[in-house]
């Protein structure tokens, strides 16, 4: 018998199983707590509802005080309760795996309130908390402009209050230094909001209330300068709390926010494994750029790391003679969306939505984390625009500092950054996964299986002789799957092993080939948090495996299409309920 037949009559056998047992008065009961949960739990942050796609709240702004926190501490406890009533193993498979992540979520929230609190010690959450206050509003059109600005004109009236209360809820004495320096450059990122996506818009309210906004945007504004003094003056002096979370709260968020199975040291080991392996395959790709300029060299069969690290930049450096204009990284962003949605079309990887999707510059409220992200719209904004945001070289950089960057973007770079945000990387997967019929689902995506198919999509690609096989190309996505290894090595090098800015600097620019500009914010992005720059490499390595695990099932009938419209088909939840899913294994604990 066929290992794929034996697949098959297992995973009928499991299906049998799982339907016996399922009860439809825990379904029900099921059903209406989850009903409840999407009901209710938005109103805990009218912003994150906002961003959610629920939009009754958008007049209204989050409440910073330790009622709030205790009605939410309380909002989740009676949750767990009314969850520990309802067998799971009674559920239908689907809401076994939609269970477990709300059992999750639940217990992560009341840790991160009860025993991390943020809210205290990170003052950058209060300037996005701001800022995606009034972008969320104006950004997408889930409604007319004239209701969306009335909207934010409530909020801005709400912003004296909000900030006081921020104000009264951090405690400086445990505020890291490099959160107060952070929180200083976003704050006033809220205004170019107000002047570049409001201001403009005024025409298309009726006089009395345009007049109300504008000097709600006036009150608003002597708000945030206000906190901008408090910032600079009264918390600056006093952050001086050390940002390395330590073993004990590593240990608990890893578990939470990843959801895998790797304990710290076994990903540490795989990192390090991954780190080998890597390297090896990029001096493979550079020894054919070498072999190039220089056709009479002789490679040594057993070069040491030396030799290969010489062959390696080498290579590197004939990607970085091909550099985006400094104000031309938009428009190429947007030319390499094309080129890749092409690619994808002809070679068949997987279906591409529909949804638009648009490159942006990145709002100043949110710069000074990382160089780009993927802004979806919620799960309840189905349809809505994504935008591909693209941080702007800063204007104060020297002109070795704009090199450098340009230099880790080059245009190979770029077309990387493009698949991983957008296409097949974030924009497709999110729409895709949007379209799983339990909402639920949706508002718990993981970030894991999020960033790993980012990573995944990168070397799919390659894999599939994206930009006609150049080996520039092969060399510039190797770096950076070794920078998604890097970020693993560090995060907890960083936060548990008292990693300094030298080691870890040297990790990134001799260890993995990045220039000093993107090592430089990357050790500011590990500081401002802790376990994210984990879940590129776990999640990596968990599609990786899911894949050749279904090839062997499948065989014959593997194909990349079905492979990964499957995959997607299923949300955005851990990597490891996908492939119990996919192979009706039982859904794990």
């Amino acid at each position: 018998m066929s290992r794929s037949i034996v697949f098959l009559t297992v995973a009928l056998l499991l299906q049998c199983a799982a339907a016996a047992a399922q009860s439809p008065a825990a379904e029900a009961r099921w059903q209406s707590l989850a009903e409840r949960y999407i009901d209710q739990m938005p109103s805990l942050s009218p912003v994150a509802a906002t961003g959610l796609g629920d939009h009754r709240f958008d007049s209204e702004l989050d409440q910073v005080s330790e009622e709030a926190r205790a009605q939410e501490a309380a909002f989740i406890r009676r949750f767990q309760q009314e969850m520990a009533d309802i067998d799971r193993s009674q559920l239908s498979r689907a809401n076994q795996v939609d269970y477990a992540l709300l059992q999750n979520q639940l217990a992560f929230d009341l840790w991160t309130l009860e025993t991390l609190q943020p809210w205290a010690s990170n003052p950058v959450t209060y300037s996005q908390l701001a800022g995606g206050a009034i972008y969320s509003l104006v950004a997408r059109e889930h409604a007319p402009l004239a209701e969306r600005l009335v909207h934010a004109t409530n909020r801005l009236e709400q912003f004296p209050r909000l900030l006081e209360q921020v104000r009264a809820t951090i405690v400086p004495s445990r505020v890291p230094r490099v959160h107060a320096e952070t929180a200083i450059k976003q704050n006033k990122g809220v205004l170019s909001i107000l002047d570049n996506m409001v201001r403009p818009h005024l025409s298309v309210l009726d006089e009395e209330q345009a007049t109300r906004l504008m000097a709600a945007m006036q009150s608003a504004t002597s708000a945030i300068n206000k906190q901008q003094i408090w910032l600079e003056q009264f918390l600056l002096p006093d952050a001086n709390a050390d940002f390395r979370a330590g073993e004990v709260l590593f240990d608990q968020k890893l578990a939470f926010a990843l959801q895998t199975d790797l304990t710290r040291q076994q990903l540490k080991t795989r990192a390090e494994a991954e780190f080998k392996r890597v390297r090896r395959a990029m001096y493979e790709v550079a020894k054919v750029l070498y072999a190039q300029l220089y056709p009479m060299v002789v490679f040594p069969d057993e070069p040491d790391d030396f030799y290969q690290q010489v062959v390696i930049r080498a290579g590197l450096e004939v990607a970085y003679q091909d550099l985006p204009p400094r104000d031309g990284i938009v428009n190429l962003a947007k030319a390499q969306i094309d080129q890749a949605t092409a690619f994808v079309r002809a070679h068949d990887l997987v279906t591409i939505p529909s949804d638009p999707v648009e490159v942006i510059i990145m709002p100043e409220f949110a710069r000074g984390v990382s160089i780009a992200y993927c802004d979806a719209p919620g799960p309840l904004d189905v349809g809505q625009k994504t935008f591909y945001a693209i941080s702007p070289i800063p204007d104060a950089w020297t002109e070795s500092q704009v090199n450098s960057f340009l230099r880790e973007y080059n245009v190979y770079s770029m077309q990387n950054l493009t698949i991983h945000e957008a296409v097949p990387g974030h924009y497709l997967q999110l729409a895709l996964s949007a379209r799983y019929p339990s909402t639920l689902r949706a508002i718990l995506g993981s970030g894991t299986f999020i960033e790993g198919w980012g990573v995944y999509a990168e070397q799919l690609m390659v894999d599939a002789g994206y930009n006609n096989d150049d080996p520039r190309q092969k060399l510039i996505a190797l770096k950076w799957l070794l920078r998604g290894i890097t970020n693993a090595l560090m995060d907890q090098a960083i936060h548990v092993d008292g990693m300094s800015r030298d080691e870890a600097m040297a990790l990134m620019v001799e260890g993995g080939f990045q220039e000093e500009r993107e090592a430089a914010l990357k050790w500011t992005r590990a500081q401002l948090s802790f376990t994210q720059l984990s879940t590129y490499l776990v999640g990596y390595l968990e599609h990786v495996d899911l894949r050749t695990e279904a090839e062997t099932a499948w065989g014959d009938e593997f194909s990349n299409r079905a492979y990964h419209d499957q995959l997607l088909s299923y949300g955005s939840p851990p990597v490891k309920y996908v492939r119990a899913l996919m192979g009706n294994f039982p859904i794990p604990e």
